[in-house]
């Protein structure tokens, strides 16, 4: 497979999952059309997207959550950094996570959404978005199952009340004052299971090829970028990649552009243990599988790597 695939989800999953599986294998990434998630919804988001980072600075501050590790609410420049990265990345973000009813069993591994009283209807914008998001991966990871010869239904109930959490991303335009060898996004990886990424059509993302080289990612208008994160890839013993990465500052005249994106982190339960499938394990290889860890201990091992926990 040279090119990464591009399918229209708006077809039987059994026509598109050996392609994408593929694909997740080659390149840990694919291009979703026809994904379900409204244009109206979208183009609503990233007006209330820009609506927000267009507030002052001390405001936004004001939703920054000292301590919460940036699960909800803002985070500021120059907070995160990829790891092994020297310098912090040239974005500022907001977390929207998932509304657990108090007294739920995994409330503990949540915590409450904050939601900016400045932006009017941000919460029932992005609350929508959320579900259709949940819905689109629900999709994907059915794909998923089938490629990998499991029931289609497999991952449901590994990513119901799942960690899950959606990111409103501003890269600004670029200044002279910005750091040498800053990026918008340095080279990472995703942690979570699969990553769903809408507002990817201005040029940058680029991921790394197996034979070592960068490959920038061509996007369609309105499409979703996916990516395989690393407990789908701890899951399959890495049969599904999760790639590395980065966003990478634009030449000439894009250079001047803010970038606004927002990616859906999708994550299974706290309480899902990651052990490999054993359909992912070749006979005698057993004792190479990488040992079950639950999904909210690998969270927090890797949240520590990267400077936000």
């Amino acid at each position: 497979m040279t090119e990464i695939a591009s399918v229209s989800l708006d077809q039987p999953l059994e026509n598109i999952a050996d392609e994408l599986g593929r694909s997740f294998a080659e390149f840990g990434f694919a291009v979703i059309r026809d994904h379900g998630i409204p244009q109206e919804l979208i183009d609503r988001a990233e007006a209330k997207s820009k609506e927000f980072f267009a507030l002052p600075e001390e405001v936004k501050r004001g939703y920054h959550i000292p301590g919460g590790g940036g699960a909800r609410g803002y985070t500021p420049f120059g907070t995160e950094k990829a790891k092994d990265a020297e310098v912090q990345d040239l974005k500022e973000f907001w977390h929207v996570g998932r509304s657990l009813p108090e007294g739920h069993p995994l409330a503990q591994y949540m915590a409450p959404n904050v939601w900016p009283n400045e932006v009017e209807s941000f919460r029932e914008t992005f609350s929508e978005l959320y579900s259709a998001f949940e819905t689109a991966g629900g999709r994907v990871l059915e794909a998923i199952a089938l490629h990998l010869g499991l029931d289609r239904d497999y991952f449901a109930s590994t990513v119901e009340d799942g960690n899950s959490v959606m990111r409103l991303l501003h890269y600004p335009p670029l200044g002279e004052e910005a750091p040498e060898g800053a990026i918008r996004a340095a080279a990472h990886g995703d942690i979570n299971t699969i990553t769903l990424l809408l507002g990817a059509e201005e040029a940058g993302l680029e991921l790394l090829t197996k034979q070592g080289s960068w490959k920038a990612v061509d996007v369609p208008e309105g499409a979703l970028v996916i990516n395989v994160g690393d407990m789908l890839d701890r899951l399959t013993n890495s049969r599904l990649r999760s790639t590395t990465h980065r966003v990478v500052n634009p030449k000439g005249a894009a250079a001047k552009r803010a970038r606004f994106s927002m990616p859906f982190f999708l994550h299974f339960r706290p309480d899902y243990v990651i052990e490999t499938l054993p359909e992912c394990i070749e006979e005698g290889h057993e004792s190479e599988a990488p040992a079950p860890i639950s999904s909210h201990e690998f969270l927090q091992q890797r949240l520590r790597e990267i400077n936000l926990a």
